[in-house]
């Protein structure tokens, strides 16, 4: 790698980070970098996974007195979560490089618009959902979700936030500890898969990954003065910038 790519990770990987500590959305940033390098779309994919998966995982640790018990109701979505992610990361491994290539403005834009509009979807799933929903609506929403999880990511937070809602988990922090621990096993089960099919570039994934760590724990010290509503200004406008980017440059 030359010294420009490491800068070039190791910033993106430290913007991520501390986005995802104040208002969260560090694939937006982190992903359209994996891209810059020259990877190969599906590389980059796999390897951006990665990067950017122990951010949940910090949390969810960080929060674990908020979990709640591990009881039918939690192994349920804990095995959903799992299925979902192993059929996600399986599609990645086969969608050609071609496809993927040209549905990379798509995961942004979408990613992108889930980020932006997050409260409004969380209300949205709720009144789709109709008061008290049926389980197999609840288990089926789920299991989408960690399919997309296992696939790409990008806004998967939000995804889960407004499951977990419709599911009955309404106490904030509760479901906010949920949604990281649920996101984690996404995440593993979906590096697992990565790694035993070596599309992961590790020298690449490590700098990023060195640097999101930087910016996690610098973020957990500017969360205090840096207002979440500019960050989360600054991660839509950088999704909206590299959608219509990447939309030029595979569709045009």
């Amino acid at each position: 790698m030359t010294l420009a790519t490491i800068l070039l990770l190791a910033g993106a990987g430290m913007a991520g980070g501390l986005a995802n500590a104040v208002a969260g959305g560090a694939s937006l940033i982190t992903y359209p970098a994996m891209l810059a390098t020259g990877l190969p779309a599906l590389i980059a994919t796999a390897s951006n996974s990665v990067a950017v998966a122990p951010g949940h995982a910090m949390a969810a640790f960080a929060d674990r007195e908020r979990l709640p018990p591990v009881d039918r109701r939690a192994i349920a979505i804990y095995a959903i979560s799992i299925i979902g992610s192993i059929a996600g990361a399986i599609l990645l491994l086969v969608t050609s490089e071609r496809a993927l290539s040209f549905i990379i403005p798509l995961l942004l834009g979408i990613a992108t618009v889930i980020y932006a509009f997050s409260s409004q979807i969380e209300r949205l799933v709720r009144w789709l959902a109709g008061g008290e929903p049926h389980p197999l609506l609840s288990q089926t929403l789920l299991a989408a979700t960690a399919v997309y999880g296992g696939y790409f990511g990008g806004g998967l937070g939000v995804m889960l936030m407004a499951i977990l809602s419709v599911v009955g988990i309404n106490e904030v922090r509760t479901a906010n500890a949920l949604k990281n621990a649920i996101a984690t096993v996404v995440a593993a089960v979906a590096i697992a898969i990565f790694v035993a099919k070596g599309v992961v570039s590790w020298p690449e994934t490590m700098v990023m990954l060195a640097g999101a760590v930087a910016g996690g724990y610098a973020g957990g010290r500017l969360i205090r003065v840096l207002p979440p509503a500019l960050v989360r200004t600054v991660v839509v406008t950088a999704g909206v910038v590299m959608t219509c980017y990447y939309a030029w440059r595979y569709w045009a």
